[in-house]
């Protein structure tokens, strides 16, 4: 039997707000993103999600890559590195050196909404790293920003040490939207009707469920009411 054909056409609507809190709990992944800043002289600069891991790409000097710590679904909604990305300014106290090239770095550890539980993010920051010429950014990564952790599977869990735990794991993608903003963030405020703050649904939908509970009960009772 069809909604439309329902004597209590109210319960459907129960049915499509119980259907969109179950779409407010998709899945995202909390991980270490990889980009290559994109500067031609018929371009601006822009981020662009890397093709290749940083254990097999090979920058060229003055090139500058970028890494940031966020929650995803993919690399489509994935957060880009924030703050400036020169490297003429990056690596402005880092000389040329022969048999070597510099690569600029932007390390962007993310938003207290993406952190692990109980950690805090350290603040976006830069390097140069100077390395051989066949190096790769790996190496690049080791010479400016160790500690460096990675999983069985060779995947990058943790720059600088951050995140000390964790790798790729899956997470409630229901948290604000980073912001693309040096030195701010969304925030979440578990009274503001968003969100409850544990990552099960507003306190917004939850109500309306209710309500309209209330009025699928009422109609029921006046439905018998006229049978009688």
């Amino acid at each position: 039997m069809t909604c439309r054909r329902l004597v209590l056409p109210v319960l459907c609507l129960l049915l499509a707000v119980l259907g969109t809190a179950g779409q407010a709990q998709a899945v995202g992944y909390r991980y270490w993103s990889f980009w290559d800043r994109n500067s031609t002289a018929d371009t601006a600069d822009t981020w662009v999600y890397a093709t290749q891991g940083p254990s097999t790409a090979r920058p060229s000097d003055g090139d500058v890559q970028g890494f940031r710590f966020s929650v995803s679904e993919d690399s489509k909604d994935s957060a880009k590195p924030r703050g400036a990305a020169d490297f003429a300014t990056i690596c402005a106290k880092t000389p040329a050196r022969e048999g070597s090239k510099r690569v600029g770095l932007v390390l962007d550890f993310g938003t207290s909404a993406d952190a692990p539980s109980g950690s805090t993010p350290p603040r976006p920051r830069t390097a140069c790293a100077r390395i051989d010429d066949d190096a790769t950014t790996a190496d690049a990564l080791a010479a400016v920003a160790k500690p460096l952790r990675y999983d069985t599977n060779a995947l990058l869990c943790a720059i600088a040490g951050y995140p000390t735990t964790g790798c790729g794991e899956p997470v409630a993608d229901d948290r604000p939207k980073t912001s693309a903003s040096p030195g701010t963030e969304a925030k979440s405020n578990p009274s503001d009707g968003k969100g409850n703050g544990d990552g099960g649904p507003s306190v917004g939908l939850l109500a309306g469920i209710a309500a309209v509970a209330a009025l699928g009960a009422a109609a029921t009772w006046q439905a018998r009411r006229r049978r009688n």
